[in-house]
């Protein structure tokens, strides 16, 4: 029988991991080994089962039974925004990043992000990441610009959700029940850090997995999310609505192309 890990001692940089998880029984334990390889020791792994059928809570069960960095939390479904504030509440740590259980991550993701922001003294930091098909294919390869403000931020989501991290000294959030709830959440998250900063590596550090049905695969749905984010979430009149909107397609097109760079 394997031992169980240590608890992890309490430090400056414990880094929470919010995982939610539905029906994930297919992917998830290679997002999950992908955050306990990671080089960076001192986190703790929440995983939130959000009504799950079918053998996700048992996977679950036993990634906490032998490894106490893993927290094992069940909850009715209500949507990935509900399950991810319910880990935000559960969360130790004093960094807090996101995965999604059919993603993954490089080990060094951590390490390195966190090195990033003790020299910078940034207290948001994201990484250039890999789409991958179902099938395995390599698709587009992003990697945002090295800096980004509240005003670029608007033309585009340079954060990739699997790859940011952010200080909690910036002060408690939590995911709106909405379309793009994770684009209004890392909006708020470098509104109020200022800007956001990514590691200067530009080879992917997290792969995401985009899956045909996805609700990111539904251009016109999303367009017309990313709209009301611009009028009704953080208010813009109409005319700045529609130059970011502008940008905004013109960007989602970019993160389209086999290789997409910085601009």
């Amino acid at each position: 029988m394997n031992s169980v890990a240590p608890v992890p001692e309490p430090d400056a940089t414990l880094v929470s991991v919010v995982m939610p998880v539905y029906n994930a029984q297919a992917t998830m334990v290679r997002s999950i080994d992908s955050v306990l390889a990671q080089t960076h020791r001192q986190l703790e792994l929440i995983l939130v089962d959000d009504g799950s059928r079918d053998g996700s809570a048992a996977i679950m069960d036993a990634y906490a039974a032998r490894d106490a960095r893993v927290v094992a939390v069940r909850q009715p479904n209500g949507g990935v925004a509900a399950a991810r504030n319910r880990g935000l509440q559960e969360a130790r740590g004093t960094h807090v990043a996101f995965l999604d259980s059919d993603d993954w991550w490089e080990p060094e993701k951590l390490a390195l992000q966190l090195a990033h922001m003790a020299r910078t003294g940034a207290r948001v930091c994201y990484t250039a990441y890999q789409r991958v098909a179902e099938d395995g294919r390599a698709l587009a390869q992003v990697v945002p610009p090295e800096r980004v403000d509240y005003a670029g931020m608007l033309y585009s989501n340079r954060i990739g959700n699997l790859t940011g991290i952010y200080a909690r000294s910036l002060g408690e959030a939590a995911f709106q029940k909405t379309g793009h709830e994770d684009y209004v959440f890392w909006l708020d998250r470098v509104r109020r850090a200022g800007h956001a900063e990514r590691v200067p590596e530009t080879r992917p550090l997290a792969y995401y997995l985009v899956r045909g049905g996805s609700v990111s695969a539904n251009k016109l749905r999303a367009a017309g999310w990313q709209w009301r984010i611009y009028r009704n979430v953080e208010r813009l009149t109409l005319p700045r609505s529609a130059w970011c909107m502008l940008h905004y397609v013109a960007h989602a097109l970019l993160k389209r192309n086999p290789l997409s760079r910085p601009v």
